[in-house]
């Protein structure tokens, strides 16, 4: 087998040219890979890989803001029992008195001394700050709640049961206080306020989707005060968290030459839509439980009832998620048209199947013109408003909700006594109609100089 020749087969040669020594070298060369040459440091670089692109959502954005999230945490906690309190003080009276009419006229008290009450505190929340204010009217509120709860427990006379209850008239418009801080951090942005009111009213419905149930498994699984025990707690919580965060807390107004929202152009109309509005829920709201009642099943009217606020709080969401096309005034009454045909729905699943899953299903449906129309009324209310009477001017639109909501809850119930539960669902029908009616002779806004420099330089871009 040949071999390689090696190293000491050719030893150098020695050799010598005058001064001068050669030495000549006769090994074979070995073949090397010519160097790589160092490329430039750009070069050699790694590629910087692209992050992937995360799409954001509107509501993404409007939590990026500092401190949006903890006064939101708070709002929530706090508002979760406003749909606690009626459910749990009728349960709690009426197991102990036996009587329903005691019941709803105590809650029915506490409803007329919150619509008296609640713009007189929200105009100290625009004068004094929402913290100077909200904590003490809580905590005075929160001692009505104990009121109650003491005398029912312990038998006090029927008539303690009317002032402890009305005593609660003081709490302050959680709701409101928080649009009126994304009002004040979103001043230049009318697309994220837009974004924020649609959240709001879907907040809105969750928390009076989720009160009652919450409300009738604490009274029936505990004891019956344990609903307004618990409410009055995560109420007083809830403040004392929104009211930490003062970050986002809009200035107060001590001295405004503002006239009352009352006064201001298209309040009145505006205000009386929501009180058209509220009937369509109030009457809603009975008509629903007396058509379960007859079909055998009462106990399941909460659920029903509550498909209707989960279609309103998915339609919220979804109607904030859209930028806005026109300006409020031209939306509010395509949004109650909308409402006022979804309302047939009720009516004809009743009168046609007399079925309470198919009835679910309409109610679900009918919920989705709820919030579009909450929020495009929001912010007419919000754009008419004289400058440092924002909470005022929502509280007074709450406040025509409420009225609504009794008036509607005694003519559905007078319907449905003397007639029945089917012709009952023709009230909100109606009462929706009467909004949109209301609605088309609100004149145009003109907002004045103050409200206008409020709002930024976009001001005039649609809401």
């Amino acid at each position: 087998m040949p071999q390689q020749p090696s190293e000491h087969a050719f030893p150098p040669l020695l050799t010598a040219t005058g001064d001068s020594l050669v030495i000549a070298d006769f090994r074979p060369r070995r073949q090397t890979a010519p160097r790589r040459q160092m490329a430039p440091r750009r070069q050699m670089a790694p590629r910087r890989q692209k992050a992937p692109h995360r799409r954001t959502t509107p509501y993404h954005r409007l939590f990026t803001i500092p401190g949006a999230r903890a006064f939101t945490v708070g709002n929530l906690l706090a508002r979760l029992p406003m749909g606690m309190f009626s459910v749990s003080a009728v349960i709690m009276i009426a197991g102990s008195r036996g009587s329903y009419a005691l019941a709803g006229a105590v809650t029915a008290t506490g409803l007329a001394a919150t619509a008296l009450v609640a713009p007189w505190t929200a105009r100290l929340v625009d004068r004094h700050g929402q913290a100077r204010i909200a904590v003490p009217a809580t905590a005075f509120a929160l001692l009505g709640s104990v009121a109650l709860l003491l005398c029912v427990r312990f038998g006090a006379p029927d008539w303690t049961l009317f002032a402890a209850y009305a005593a609660t008239a003081t709490t302050p418009n959680t709701g409101g206080m928080s649009r009126a801080r994304w009002a004040h951090l979103l001043r230049d942005d009318p697309a994220a306020a837009h974004t924020a009111n649609s959240f709001e009213q879907a907040a809105d419905e969750l928390c009076f989707m989720l009160g009652p149930v919450c409300a009738a498994f604490l009274c029936g699984t505990f004891f019956p005060e344990a609903g307004t025990l618990v409410a009055g707690v995560l109420m007083m919580t809830g403040v004392l968290i929104f009211a930490a965060q003062r970050s986002t807390e809009p200035p107060p107004q001590p001295r405004t030459p503002s006239k009352s929202p009352l006064l201001a152009a298209g309040m009145p109309p505006l205000l009386l839509c929501f009180l058209a509005t509220g009937a369509v829920f109030g009457s809603m709201e009975v008509v629903t439980i007396a058509f379960a009642d007859a079909q055998g099943h009462r106990s399941a009217a909460g659920a029903v009832l509550a498909l209707q606020a989960a279609g309103s709080c998915v339609a919220g969401l979804l109607y904030g998620a859209r930028k806005p096309t026109g300006p409020a005034e031209r939306r509010h009454p395509w949004c109650l048209a909308a409402m006022t045909a979804l309302m047939t729905l009720p009516l004809l699943a009743a009168w046609l199947t007399a079925s309470l899953p198919a009835l679910a299903g309409a109610l679900l449906l009918a919920g989705a013109a709820t919030a579009p129309t909450m929020v495009t009324g929001m912010a007419l209310v919000q754009r008419r408003t004289p400058e440092g009477r924002l909470n005022e001017g929502m509280t007074l639109a709450v406040t025509g909700l409420l009225g609504g909501i009794a008036c509607g809850s005694a003519t559905g119930g007078w319907l449905v006594e003397h007639l029945s539960a089917t012709a009952g669902y023709g009230v909100p029908i109606a009462a929706a109609g009467s909004a949109l009616a209301i609605s088309l002779t609100i004149p145009p806004a003109s907002d004045p100089p103050n409200r206008r420099q409020s709002l930024g330089p976009n001001s005039d871009a649609p809401h």
